[in-house]
């Protein structure tokens, strides 16, 4: 599999099958590249719908000299825990970050959310993320604002009175939940819509069977958040021979 920096005839590629309406997945397949590269791509110049090869290419370049002044203030001279490449993290946090973008979230947003996903101790304060991201304190608190409205991320406060944005395991669930629960307006909103068109009609059948998907929707998705919840809560397994599985079982 081909590495490095996509070239201006792969970009003309993906802009064909973009044309086309192929999924990222074939495109990456016919170029013989991973499909996070073609996604990264692709979100960082435009979207599916605005994506122009030239301009992705000359924006690419802009960025390449852009980077190579500061180069040696990066990823390169932090020190980075466990041993970590900071070269091969870098890069998967850009990759996490074009997958939130693919989801909905804003670039910013995105962002800030793969800072405190990959961050060992979970949590951040405003100037640490306006410092790791090189943006501004407003861009932060925008971007913190609107995952706290999503459930997505909760402040608390340090010894040193400080606010600081943690994501933890409980969050995630909760987000589920809260996002599960937001079809709640919509089905009593199709439902009175029967009503007012009458309940014999087409378009108020069409209400009707829009409100019991999103019933069901909701309820299953609440139903599998209660049953996998104890998943997120779950530790590493030590990979020693020694040491007995979960419940005082033996591996079979």
């Amino acid at each position: 599999m081909p590495g490095g920096r996509l070239t201006q005839q792969e970009r003309q590629q993906i802009a064909l099958g973009l044309a086309d309406s192929l999924p990222y997945a074939e495109i990456a397949r016919r170029l013989d590249r991973p499909t996070s590269t073609i996604t990264r791509e692709v979100m960082r110049n435009g979207g599916p719908t605005a994506y122009r090869a030239d301009l992705a290419h000359r924006a690419t370049e802009r960025r390449a000299h852009r980077r190579r002044p500061a180069s040696s203030q990066g990823w390169e001279s932090v020190p980075q825990p466990h041993g970590r490449d900071a070269e091969a993290v870098a890069e998967y946090e850009e990759t996490f970050t074009t997958v939130l973008m693919a989801s909905g979230l804003t670039k910013m947003t995105a962002r800030v959310l793969t800072c405190l996903f990959t961050t060992d101790a979970g949590s951040l304060t405003a100037s640490q993320l306006a410092q790791r991201l090189q943006v501004s304190p407003a861009s932060i608190s925008k971007a913190i604002a609107f995952l706290e409205s999503q459930s997505l991320v909760r402040r608390e406060r340090d010894e040193r009175r400080r606010d600081r944005y943690v994501v933890d395991d409980e969050l995630f669930y909760q987000a589920t939940i809260a996002s599960a629960r937001s079809n709640d307006q919509l089905v009593e909103t199709a439902r009175q819509g029967v009503a007012v068109l009458g309940p014999h009609t087409p378009a108020a059948a069409r209400l009707e069977n829009i409100a019991r998907f999103l019933d069901f929707i909701s309820e299953s998705i609440t139903r599998a958040a209660e049953q996998a919840r104890e998943v997120l809560h779950t530790k590493p397994e030590t990979t020693s021979n020694d040491t007995a599985r979960p419940g005082g079982g033996s591996a079979t």
